[in-house]
């Protein structure tokens, strides 16, 4: 290793030392591929496999509504309905378009109902969103609508959560769908 002069301004020289310069050759390399391979490698998440649109598409019965974290008197109402028991029995059409609805079956507390409905799934925060449709209505100048966690999907069983602030904590309404029959 050389020190050369230049003005006032020294610069080390490693001209002289074939050691330094494989040594920084090989770091150098050693870091860029490190880069390199850090950035192509998949990123990874809870380790579920998120669901996708295909996954969620289709005719879908709601089965079952349990609780998580809160009990179910305390639910008065739910999705813009007088109880959550009008959901129990109801159909869902979920196009591949996002176009899709649900259908509430009669019951003592429920009369039926259709509701058009316009639906997405996001990966990224692996949410089911949907907004109500009413005659005249078009999905992108509507505002309001649900956003619920998609807990799982695949071609015969979807589980959708509900969020809801319940105390100091989150608790979720759980819907539990499986594929209507063909």
């Amino acid at each position: 290793m050389q020190f050369l002069r230049f003005g006032k301004i020294y610069v080390i020289s490693l001209s002289k030392n074939k050691y330094m310069k494989r040594i920084f050759l090989i770091a150098a390399l050693f870091c860029t591929s490190l880069i390199v391979l850090q950035s192509c490698s998949p990123k990874t998440t809870t380790g579920t496999v998120a669901a996708k649109r295909g996954d969620v598409s289709g005719n879908w019965v709601l089965n079952d509504i349990t609780f998580d974290g809160i009990p179910e008197i305390a639910v008065k109402s739910f999705l813009g309905e007088s109880s959550y028991k009008c959901f129990v029995g109801s159909t869902w059409s979920l196009t591949n378009s996002g176009n899709g609805s649900y259908s509430l079956p009669t019951s003592t507390t429920c009369a039926a109902k259709t509701q058009t409905i316009f639906w997405s799934v996001s990966t990224a925060d692996e949410t089911f969103q949907f907004k109500k449709l009413y005659e005249g209505d078009k999905a992108k100048n509507v505002t309001d609508g649900y956003r619920l966690m998609l807990a799982s999907a695949d071609k015969t069983n979807m589980v959708i959560k509900s969020p809801i602030e319940y105390g100091n904590r989150t608790a979720y309404i759980v819907l539990n769908f499986t594929a209507a029959a063909k």
